[in-house]
C-alpha cells in the first residue's frame, strides 16, 4: 500500500514536470507567431547552439551583427531603410525565440536526469523520455533549416520547412501531454472508449487543418481574401488550379492553400456541431467522463475555428491562431487518456 502511494506521488511529480514542458512549448509557439508577424524571423543570419545564449552586449558588437544582416535578402530587398536602433527592435524578438527553445532544453534536461537519479522513471521507459529530448533538439536543427531558406536569395522562408517547424512542435508538445497523462490515469486494455473513433476522426481534421495554416501562413496566403463565408465576392475562387502540375496547387497556389484552410475549418465546426447534437440526444443519460471530455473537445475545436475567423479578418493576429490550433490537441490527449479507464460509457 505504502509503495503504490508512493508511486503515485513520484507519477504526479514527473508528470507535473512535463506538463510544465508543455506550457514552455505552447508559449513557445505564440512567441514562434509574434516573430513572424513582425518580421523578426530573419533578423538573426547565425545559429550557435553553444554560444548563442548571450545577445550583443556592447555596441561593437550590436554594430558586428546589424553588418552581417545587412548582407542579408532581407536588409537588401525590404529593410534597406533600418538602421542599427531599428534592426535591435527585430533582433530581440528572434533572440527570445531562441533562447526559449534553449531554456525549454535545461527545464527538460535537469529534472530528468534528477529523476532517473531518484528512480522515479523506470528504465523500461527510459526511451519515452530521449525521444523527447532528442526531439527537441532536432526541432532546433529544423528552426534554422527554415531561416536558411530565406537568407539565400528570397527574404522570405520555404512554407514546407515552416509547416514542418510548426506540427514538429506540436508532435512533441502532444506527446509530452499524452506521456504525462499516462502517469496519472490507468491504462485499460480491454477496449477504447466509445468515442474513441469519433475522437480520432476530429484530430486528424485537426491536424491537416494545422498543416494547411502552416501553409497559408508561410505563403501569407491570408492577406488575400479576408472576407468569410465568401472569399471576396467568390464563394468558389478563381485560379484554384492555376499551377501545373495540379498537386502543386495545394502547397504553392495562395488562392488554393487559403481556401482548403477555410473547407478543413468549416468541416471540423460542422463535425463538432453533430457530437454535440450526438451527446444532447442522450442527455436522458448520466452525464459521464467520457461525454464531458467529448464535449470539451468539440468546444476546444469549435473555439479553434473562431479565432482562426477573427484572424482571417484582421489577418494581423497570427499568434491567436498558431496558438488556437493546439488546444484541440489538448483537448483531445486529456480525452482519449482519462477515458480509457472507463470501460463503456453509457450514451
Amino acid at each position: 500500500m505504502i509503495d503504490s502511494i508512493n508511486s503515485d506521488t513520484q507519477n504526479r511529480q514527473v508528470a507535473t514536470w512535463l506538463f510544465v514542458c508543455c506550457g514552455l512549448v505552447f508559449a513557445m509557439v505564440i512567441l514562434g507567431g509574434v516573430t513572424r508577424l513582425t518580421g523578426s524571423g530573419l533578423s538573426m543570419v547565425d545559429w550557435k547552439p553553444i554560444m548563442g545564449w548571450l545577445p550583443p552586449l556592447n555596441d561593437a558588437e550590436w554594430q558586428r551583427a546589424f553588418d552581417m544582416y545587412k548582407l542579408s535578402p532581407e536588409f537588401l530587398k525590404v529593410n534597406a531603410h533600418m538602421d542599427v536602433n531599428a534592426f535591435k527592435g527585430i533582433f530581440w524578438l528572434e533572440f527570445l525565440h531562441r533562447l526559449l527553445g534553449r531554456t525549454i532544453g535545461i527545464v527538460f534536461a535537469l529534472p530528468f536526469i534528477y529523476f532517473l537519479a531518484k528512480g522515479y522513471v523506470v528504465r523500461r521507459e527510459w526511451p519515452k523520455y530521449l525521444l523527447m529530448f532528442v526531439l527537441g533538439g532536432l526541432q532546433g536543427v529544423l528552426g534554422w533549416y527554415m531561416v536558411k531558406s530565406g537568407l539565400i536569395d528570397n527574404p522570405h522562408v520555404s512554407q514546407y520547412r515552416l509547416t514542418a517547424h510548426l506540427v514538429a512542435a506540436i508532435l512533441i508538445y502532444a506527446y509530452m501531454f499524452w506521456v504525462g497523462l499516462s502517469l496519472l490515469h490507468a491504462k485499460s486494455a480491454e477496449q477504447h472508449h466509445a468515442w474513441h473513433g469519433r475522437t480520432v476522426l476530429l484530430t486528424a481534421l485537426i491536424a491537416l487543418t494545422i498543416i494547411s495554416g502552416g501553409f497559408v501562413a508561410g505563403l501569407k496566403a491570408g492577406e488575400i481574401y479576408n472576407t468569410f463565408p465568401m472569399m471576396g465576392s467568390y464563394w468558389i475562387p478563381p485560379g484554384l488550379l492555376a499551377l501545373e502540375p495540379v498537386w502543386r496547387n495545394l502547397f504553392d497556389n495562395m488562392t488554393t492553400v487559403q481556401f482548403d484552410h477555410r473547407i478543413l475549418a468549416i468541416y471540423i465546426c460542422r463535425y463538432r456541431r453533430l457530437l454535440g447534437q450526438v451527446s444532447k440526444s442522450r442527455a436522458h443519460s448520466p452525464i459521464t467522463p467520457g461525454r464531458q471530455r467529448a464535449t470539451g473537445c468539440g468546444y476546444s475545436a469549435s473555439n479553434a475555428r473562431n479565432i482562426d475567423l477573427t484572424t482571417q479578418r484582421t489577418y494581423r493576429l497570427s499568434r491567436r491562431s498558431s496558438g488556437g490550433g493546439v488546444a484541440p490537441f489538448h483537448g483531445r490527449a486529456i480525452f482519449n487518456t482519462q477515458s480509457s479507464v472507463i470501460t463503456h460509457v453509457r450514451q
